[in-house]
C-alpha cells in the first residue's frame, strides 16, 4: 500500500479543524446512607440549597441540609431504587415546576407532572420556574381594596375577603372547610364566565396536601360538574405520597399562581391544609436530624408558612418599572390557607403561627355544624383585618350592623332557654337574630351572587322578616330573589353598575318583600 504523506497531512489537518472538544464538568457524589425517604451524599462540595439531584433509576432528590462533610437530601421518588455507594449527579438547577396556561384544567403532582391520565402537557423549558420565589417588596404592593367574592353570604357580608389578602380558614375535621373552598372556586365563574382566556377571569389553584386520593378525585369531579375546571389547577400530594412531596406541593402551587399574577391576572389559591404540610415537614426534618423544638416541630416551622403566605399580594401598577420580573402590574394572589384544629384548640402551635401571619381568620365550629347551621361560621371569633375596605359600598352599608346583631343574639340565646319573662328589646333581638341565622344558611355547591346577597340581607336587616316564621325564611329567600330578578331587574343592574342601593330601590324591595311574604304565608 502506497502512503502519500501530503494526503495524510491534509486529512489530519481537516479533522483537527473540525474537532469540537466539549469539556463537560459535572459534580458527582456518592450515597453514604439511604432510608425513610432521605439520603446522605458525600462529595457534592458545590451543591446549592434546594438543588435538584439525580439518583440512579430516575429518582430525584432535593438538597435540604448542607453540612460540613455531606449533603442531606430528601428523595422525590421510591427510595427502594437507591442504595449505598450509588453515584449521585448534581443538576445545577433549583427545583422547578412547569407553569402557564397548559396547566389549566389539569391535576398535577408537587413536581408539576400530570396525574389525571390525560397525557403530557405542552410546556417548554421557559415555562419552568423555581418553586421558591422572593415575595413582592413593600413598594411593589398596593393596599387591598377590591373584593374577592366567595359566594358565601356569611363571609361576603361579615368577614369580607379582598384580592391580595390572606384569610385563614380554621376548624376541626368535618366542619365544611373544603366545601367552603369548592364553593369559592365555583363562584369565580362569575368573574369571567369560566373562560380562562378572559383577562377578568380569576384563576384558581387548589393545593391538596395529605388528603385522601378519593377526596381529591371528588373535588375534581365537583369542579368539572360545575364548569369550574377550565380555570382551575389542582396540585395533589395525597396522603400516600412521600412526605417531601406533601411539603413541597404548596410552594409548587404558589409558583404556578405567580406566573398568572406576574402577567397582571387575579388568582385565588387554597392550601388544604397547612397543618398536614407542617407534619410532613416535621417528618422530613427529624429524619435529616435537625434539632426539634416545640411539639417536635423544627425551629423554622414559622418561616415555612410565612415565606409561603407572604407571596400572596396585590401588585401595584408600577411594579413592572421597579422589578422586570413582573410583565404587568395590578395582578394579585389571594390565599385561603386551611388549618385543621384538634377539639377546637386555636391556641395550639401551628394555628397560632398561621393566625399571626394571615390577615384574619374564618372559624368553623363543630357545634354550629352539628346543629344545622351551615356554613358553620362563628361570626364572633372570625375576623377580617382588611374589613370593609374589601366590600362594595352597598354591602358595607347594609351588612354593617349584622355582626353585632348576631353577637347579641348568641349571648342572649342562653337566657332564652330558661323561658323566663323577657323584655321587649330582648325578644326583638332574639327574633331578628334567629331570622339572620336562617338567612346566612345556604346549601353546598350553590354560591350566591353579591347582588342577590345584598337583596336578601337588606330584607333581613330592615326588619321585613321579623314577623315571618323562621322555618319559612329559606322559602322566602328563593321566591324573593326570583321575584326581584324577574319584576325589578333594574335594581340588580343598579347594584352591578353603581355598587350602591338607592332609596327608590330600597322602597321597591320593601314592597316586593311584603308581597312575597304574603305568598309564602298563604
Amino acid at each position: 500500500m502506497d502512503l502519500r504523506p501530503a494526503e495524510v497531512t491534509s486529512i489530519l489537518e481537516k479533522e483537527i479543524e473540525s474537532y469540537q472538544g466539549d469539556a463537560n464538568m459535572q459534580s458527582v457524589g456518592t450515597v453514604l446512607y439511604v432510608g425513610d425517604g432521605v439520603a446522605r451524599v458525600w462529595g457534592l462540595d458545590d451543591c446549592m440549597m434546594n438543588e435538584l439531584l439525580e439518583f440512579p433509576g430516575g429518582v430525584r432528590g432535593v438538597a435540604l441540609n448542607l453540612e460540613e462533610d455531606n449533603v442531606g437530601c430528601v428523595l422525590l421518588g421510591s427510595a427502594t431504587k437507591v442504595k449505598e455507594g450509588d453515584e449521585v449527579k448534581s443538576t445545577g438547577r433549583i427545583i422547578s415546576v412547569p407553569t402557564g396556561d397548559a396547566l389549566l384544567g389539569r391535576v398535577v403532582n408537587a413536581l408539576g407532572d400530570p396525574v389525571d391520565g390525560r397525557g403530557p402537557m405542552a410546556v417548554t423549558a421557559d415555562d419552568y420556574l423555581p418553586i421558591e420565589q422572593p415575595a413582592p417588596s413593600v413598594v411593589e404592593r398596593q393596599p387591598v381594596t377590591e373584593a374577592m367574592q366567595t359566594g358565601i353570604k356569611a363571609i361576603d357580608a361579615m368577614i369580607p375577603i379582598g384580592r391580595g389578602q390572606r384569610e385563614l380558614i380554621i376548624g376541626d375535621r368535618q366542619t365544611g372547610k373544603t366545601a367552603l373552598l369548592i364553593d369559592s372556586i365555583i363562584n369565580q365563574k362569575r368573574t369571567g364566565g369560566g373562560d380562562p382566556t378572559n383577562p377578568e377571569q380569576v384563576i384558581c389553584v387548589y393545593v391538596a396536601m395529605g388528603q385522601k386520593q378519593s377526596t381529591v378525585v371528588d373535588v375534581a369531579r365537583r369542579l368539572e360538574a360545575a364548569g369550574a375546571m377550565p380555570y382551575t389547577i389542582i396540585v395533589s400530594a395525597s396522603a400516600n405520597d412521600e412526605a417531601s412531596m406533601q411539603y413541597l406541593a404548596a410552594y409548587a402551587g404558589c409558583t404556578m399562581a405567580e406566573r398568572f399574577r406576574d402577567a397582571g391576572r387575579h388568582v385565588l389559591i387554597m392550601y388544604d391544609d397547612l397543618y398536614k404540610q407542617a407534619l410532613a415537614y416535621r417528618q422530613v426534618m427529624l429524619l435529616l436530624r435537625r434539632p426539634p423544638g416545640r411539639e417536635a416541630f423544627p425551629g423554622d416551622v414559622f418561616n415555612l408558612h410565612s415565606r409561603l403566605l407572604e407571596r400572596a399580594a396585590k401588585l401595584s401598577d408600577e411594579a413592572p418599572k421597579i422589578n422586570p420580573r413582573y410583565k404587568a402590574g395590578g395582578g394579585s394572589i389571594t390565599a385561603l390557607p386551611v388549618v385543621e384544629t384538634q377539639e377546637g384548640d386555636v391556641s395550639a402551635y401551628i394555628p397560632t403561627n398561621v393566625i399571626s401571619i394571615t390577615d384574619g381568620q374564618i372559624f368553623l365550629e363543630s357545634d354550629l355544624f352539628n346543629s344545622g347551621v351551615r356554613p358553620a361560621v362563628n361570626a364572633g371569633i372570625s375576623v377580617s383585618r382588611v374589613g370593609g375596605a374589601a366590600q362594595i359600598p352597598a354591602m358595607k352599608k347594609i351588612a354593617g350592623g349584622m355582626r353585632l346583631e348576631l353577637a347579641q343574639y348568641r349571648s342572649l340565646q342562653a337566657f332564652a332557654q330558661f323561658g323566663s319573662d323577657l323584655d321587649k328589646a330582648t325578644q326583638q333581638t332574639l327574633i331578628r337574630g334567629e331570622r339572620l341565622v336562617e338567612i346566612l344558611k345556604q346549601p353546598q355547591y350553590a354560591p350566591v351572587g353579591v347582588e342577590d346577597q345584598i337583596m336578601i340581607i337588606y330584607a333581613g336587616t330592615s326588619g321585613a322578616l321579623d314577623d315571618l316564621p323562621a322555618g319559612k325564611v329559606g322559602e322566602f329567600e328563593q321566591a324573593f330573589r326570583e321575584t326581584v330578578n324577574s319584576s325589578a331587574p333594574e335594581i340588580v343592574q343598579e347594584l352591578k353598575d353603581t355598587k350602591k342601593l338607592s332609596d327608590e330601590s330600597k322602597a321597591k324591595l320593601d314592597s316586593l318583600a311584603k308581597s312575597v311574604k304574603a305568598q309564602v304565608n298563604a
